[in-house]
């Protein structure tokens, strides 16, 4: 699970102007008054190990309303393919199924999933954005389940003994790797790691590169907005990035879990990852040869602290479902504030509810908590269209093909700015 205050607030998904084409009215009324009996929950691969408990005490107190959980694939592209194939199916094989936030707007916009009621969930105490982040045309299609934002994972141990702090700008991480990778502590190592492989992380981190330079992928008024001299600097600092040597070749293929092994075996100086990695690198069962030797920041950007891009898996109710009564009760209990502590002690699953990051026993506990909240006051969310699915192939194949030296990156920006308008134009 790879889940993400006032600033961030203002940075609600943002669902293009384009979409307006699909009407909300007929998607499926609230789904309270429907059935009760055993749901399935369909979701990524746990790496966290956690979710199941969560489950075993929803059956134990539900013995006839009983959740079986349905892995699907770890990587998000292949998540979502699974679910729209059983949507356009109209098959009741998924009851309540777990959605990137920036896919509200192409699962609300197709009918695929209910509308929820949004007065019996306790949005006054939740994070605005991710509140915005599930609706589509004002109503509430998916529910909250967690916030975050990717944060810079930093071997503090090695930054210390060569007298530096942790990064804020790309400038200051390349001088670190320059000046640390060549002490004796650091031999074997790599400077920096992040999600570059073809799937939904590049989405994440060229938004992020490019928003952390100043510029945007997609501008307020919907259309794409590429063909800039920060939407190039932002690429630049990726593509730079490994022709100059400071990300390791093969991390090109790298998703989250490649990068977090990487770093917990002590081969990167620097790895950007959201906060479930916390905690699995601190484990003392052998498992990480950083347990204690690092610590996290806000991502760099060009000028200051970048721009991450909000993430977060909410809740929704397929369409096709049956026992639906029984699938809202359920995930009222999963986006709960209890069951939000529990994920958060238990795997430092960043939490949906704002008081949390200020809570005094979760932030002795986790000392990342004030850094994950000034990465969220100034993080920034992807463009989201109903064609999501076209634009991030789009994103993917241009961002490759510049990363790989198949094209230069203005040469990969103008045709991605080109594609994208077509898609967004054709909603």
């Amino acid at each position: 699970m790879k889940l993400r205050c006032a600033a961030v607030l203002a940075a609600a998904t943002i669902i293009v102007s384009a979409c307006g084409s699909a009407d909300p009215s007929q998607a499926a009324k609230p789904a309270a008054d429907e059935g009760r009996g055993p749901i399935t929950f369909a979701n990524g691969k746990d790496s966290s190990g956690v979710l199941q408990g969560l489950i075993d005490k929803w059956n134990a107190s539900h013995p006839t309303e009983k959740a079986r959980l349905v892995e699907l694939p770890p990587q998000a592209d292949q998540q979502r393919q699974q679910l729209i194939q059983n949507a356009q199916t109209k098959s009741d094989a998924f009851t309540v199924v777990s959605l990137d936030v920036v896919w509200t707007a192409e699962f609300a916009a197709n009918g695929w999933v209910d509308e929820l009621p949004l007065g019996e969930f306790p949005t006054d105490k939740i994070i605005p954005s991710l509140v915005e982040g599930g609706k589509y045309f004002g109503k509430l299609f998916t529910a909250p389940w967690g916030g975050g934002t990717g944060l810079l994972y930093s071997r503090t141990d090695l930054l210390k003994k060569a007298g530096l702090e942790q990064p804020k700008t790309w400038a200051e991480l390349m001088a670190a790797c320059d000046k640390v990778l060549k002490m004796p502590e650091a031999k074997g190592m790599d400077c920096y790691g992040g999600q570059f492989n073809k799937y939904e992380g590049l989405t994440v981190n060229i938004s992020e590169a490019v928003n952390s330079a100043g510029g945007s992928v997609v501008g307020a008024d919907g259309k794409p907005t590429l063909t800039t001299p920060q939407a190039k600097q932002g690429l630049d600092f990726l593509v730079e990035g490994f022709t100059k040597g400071y990300m390791p070749k093969e991390s090109i293929t790298w998703d989250e879990e490649a990068g977090r092994r990487a770093f917990q075996a002590g081969k990167l100086l620097f790895h950007r990852n959201w906060s479930y990695q916390y905690t699995l690198a601190n484990k003392e069962d052998g498992s990480s040869k950083v347990a204690g030797k690092f610590d996290v920041s806000p991502i760099p950007g060009l000028n200051g602290l970048g721009k991450g891009t909000i993430g977060a898996n909410n809740l929704a109710i397929s369409k096709f479902a049956k026992n639906t009564k029984s699938a809202l009760d359920f995930i009222k209990f999963m986006t709960s504030e209890e069951t939000a502590r529990h994920l958060m002690l238990e795997s430092s699953q960043s939490p949906a509810y704002a008081a949390m990051y200020d809570d005094p026993a979760l932030v002795e506990k986790f000392g990342f908590l004030p850094m994950l909240k000034e990465g969220l006051l100034n993080a920034a969310p992807r463009p989201a269209v109903v064609r999501h699915g076209d634009a991030t192939a789009a994103i993917q194949e241009e961002i490759t093909a510049a990363l790989s030296g198949q094209k230069p990156s203005d040469q990969a920006l103008t045709a991605l700015q080109d594609r994208l308008a077509k898609i967004i134009a054709n909603q």
